[in-house]
């Protein structure tokens, strides 16, 4: 049983569960994010899509929320699916109802959640899966408030990209690596309800 006390910095756990999590699903690079939405949000400010982005119309409302959020072109369609789905017209995958051994996908951006009822279910949390190594570095250091890891301490850094705090907790990290080490990982189906007809002003 890992626990956070058997780190002298902490937030190490969080490198440790990104590098569990790129071996079980055979990703080269794990980002964790403090929750899927975020982790979409930061492949999209990645990629800056230019074309209108499909969504399922069985989804969760923060999908098209973040679309507004972000100015970004959107519809809603009518089709199935299960575990995950692509944002049309991206390399995105909102993936936050599956996660298997070697689900890597090449040249994909798949977006994980850790959230309650997840099959990772720790109670809050999402990452990335990417084998671009260059969006890696950018997305890591999005997450992290702009921040280069590797300088400490961090007011030695001079420049800084534009970030985010949507990094994940040494806490919950720890709960992911102890639920990883036994593959406490549940894929149950599960449903979201239609929001074609919701009005967002």
């Amino acid at each position: 049983m890992i626990e956070l006390s058997d780190y002298d910095n902490p937030f190490d756990a969080i490198a440790d569960f990104e590098n569990k999590l790129a071996t079980y699903t055979g990703s080269p690079y794990a980002v964790a994010t403090d929750c899927c939405t975020h982790a979409m949000e930061l492949c999209l400010r990645y990629l800056k899509p230019s074309e209108t982005i499909t969504i399922p119309y069985r989804t969760y409302l923060s999908v098209p929320m973040l679309m507004h959020k972000l100015q970004l072109d959107y519809e809603i369609e009518e089709y199935e699916w299960e575990g995950r789905y692509q944002l049309g017209n991206t390399s995105i995958w909102d993936s936050a109802r599956m996660l298997y051994m070697d689900m890597h996908h090449p040249s994909q951006f798949q977006c994980l959640s850790f959230g309650r009822t997840k099959p990772l279910e720790i109670g809050r949390g999402g990452a990335i899966l990417t084998d671009n190594k260059e969006a890696y570095e950018w997305l890591k250091k999005a997450s992290y408030d702009g921040r280069d890891l590797n300088i400490h301490p961090w007011q030695d850094q001079k420049e800084f990209q534009v970030g985010y705090h949507y990094m994940m907790r040494p806490e919950e990290c720890i709960i992911g690596l102890n639920k990883l080490n036994i593959q406490d990982i549940n894929n149950k189906p599960y449903i979201y309800p239609d929001i074609s007809n919701i009005n967002i002003s």
